[in-house]
């Protein structure tokens, strides 16, 4: 039987509110558009897929520690399409070099190796390494194994008070119960303690799995300790480098409005209402695949719209604010690759997360991460506390509520799903309460925050059983909506 006081699914009295339609964003956009052109990214599409399949391979090999054939035929399909794979020749994993090489027929061969700390990169045309000095960062924590959770591992193992432990079962059951959804990871934690939890054979509580754009709600995170420094304010200009040369209109470009997805750049992107998927490639996947300096092909951008009027949800924004953390930190005269650990994971008690980088050393956390669920349950508890860490704020007052509040460009576009890098449930996309927030990657990763309920759910799994895993996991949210009281 249900314990007193657990609330019954949600209801909201009236349905969720509907987007506007593909033409109507079109139009509203096309008001605002200025007159600047727009440059494809260059190269060959089949090149920049297979870069992208080589460097999933190579991540799945010595990061997450995926068997080859399963990693081919099962994750890794945002940068290296599935269709695209056929094309060319099967991945060559070498153990001794840490490396995967991919051979395209009448081609090159796209050599992706594994560069430890920093994970993988696809190596730059007709180079045998990278710009940059690789730095091992290694986390100052004790062993988890030996420490209570949140910090470390050890869970309690007695009853979870005032929750239905029952249908918290049924829940984690429900994430797992089609084989097709490939659910890697299920986390459950309701007031900061763990009361489900599932993995996939082979995956464990340490297993760092294929992230994907969660890792923007990171770089969001990054910033915002920053902020808390006083070292940036939301609401200044954004001090790009590319954008000083007077009557760079650029310069008006807000640190909020980057984080908003509404800084105006141009680029293509994938979810561009008028995105056309047999045009050019887009410069979303690019800042991935193209083995470039992402950060200044991402300030080299001309303006599409102007700032804080269009909301896009496009790889430029999230690739600038990792361009600002860096010039911050390397402006004090600190280490810029080992800062997220030291600034961050160190203080939260994250200790598997890898966050790879382009050819040059700049991190591409909009997407090239690989963190273990329980870690990401950590980083979400972080904002469920109102980015306050054992007694000490790691976030600046009013940040997480930024993160967590309507982005006033997808408020115009009457789209209330974007806040500051974190996406919105304002058209209950899952079945929990509209003033939930979550972090959301490629392949069906999910990272999310119930306040209402001091609930975090974290589900990741393979890009395979993406499209199955839709309503599982709509199952498993609504027997927790039935099972975990509301705590207002």
């Amino acid at each position: 039987m249900p314990v007193t006081g657990v609330a019954p699914p949600p209801t909201t009295g009236a349905p969720a509110p509907e987007l506007p339609a593909r033409e109507a964003l079109i139009a509203r956009a096309r008001t605002y558009e200025l007159n600047t052109p727009y440059v494809p990214p260059p190269g060959d599409p089949l090149e920049h897929n297979t870069s992208g399949y080589a460097k999933a391979m190579c991540s799945a090999a010595f990061i997450t520690g995926l068997d080859p054939d399963v990693a081919a035929d099962s994750v890794g399909y945002f940068t290296g399409p599935y269709a695209q794979r056929a094309k060319v020749g099967k991945p060559v994993v070498d153990r001794d070099k840490k490396e995967v090489r991919i051979t395209i027929p009448n081609g090159p061969t796209l050599v992706a190796r594994y560069f430890g700390s920093q994970g993988c990169i696809t190596l730059p045309p007709g180079k045998d390494g990278v710009f940059f000095t690789p730095v091992t960062v290694t986390s100052t924590l004790p062993d988890p194994a030996s420490q209570p959770w949140p910090m470390g591992n050890v869970t309690p193992t007695d009853a979870a008070p005032g929750i239905d432990t029952a249908k918290v079962s049924q829940a984690v059951d429900a994430a797992f119960e089609v084989s097709g959804a490939y659910t890697a990871a299920f986390v459950v934690t309701h007031k900061g303690r763990i009361v489900g939890e599932r993995y996939m054979n082979g995956i464990g509580a340490t297993t760092p799995l294929e992230s994907w754009s969660m890792g923007k709600s990171v770089t969001a995170t990054l910033l915002g300790t920053l902020i808390k420094q006083g070292v940036y304010q939301l609401d200044q200009p954004a001090p790009i480098p590319e954008w000083q040369s007077d009557g760079d209109k650029r310069k008006e470009i807000r640190i909020s409005d980057i984080l908003h997805m509404s800084s105006g750049l141009r680029i293509k992107a994938p979810d561009d209402p008028d995105f056309d998927p047999n045009g050019t490639y887009p410069d979303h996947v690019y800042f991935y695949t193209g083995r470039i300096n992402a950060f200044n092909y991402a300030a080299t951008r001309p303006q599409q719209w102007p700032p804080n009027t269009v909301g896009r949800y496009r790889n430029t924004d999230p690739v600038l604010a990792n361009y600002l953390v860096r010039l911050a930190v390397e402006k004090r005269g600190e280490e810029y690759l080992s800062y997220p650990q030291r600034a961050l994971f160190d203080k939260i008690g994250i200790r598997t997360m890898t966050l790879e980088t382009d050819p040059y050393g700049n991190f591409l956390a909009q997407g090239y991460d690989f963190m273990s669920a329980r870690d990401w349950a950590r980083l979400a508890n972080l904002y469920l506390q109102d980015g306050v860490w054992n007694g000490e704020r790691l976030l600046p007052e009013g940040f997480v509520k930024f993160v967590s509040t309507l982005a006033p460009a997808w408020a115009a576009d009457k789209r209330p799903i974007y806040g500051g890098f974190f996406w919105l449930n304002g058209t209950s996309t899952f079945p929990v309460p509209t003033t939930a927030y979550y972090m959301l990657g490629a392949g069906g990763q999910v990272v999310l925050i119930v306040p209402s309920h001091d609930l975090v759910v974290v589900r990741m799994g393979y890009d395979k059983g993406e499209q199955a895993s839709v309503a599982s996991l709509r199952k498993a949210l609504a027997l927790l909506m039935q099972g975990i009281p509301s705590s207002q």
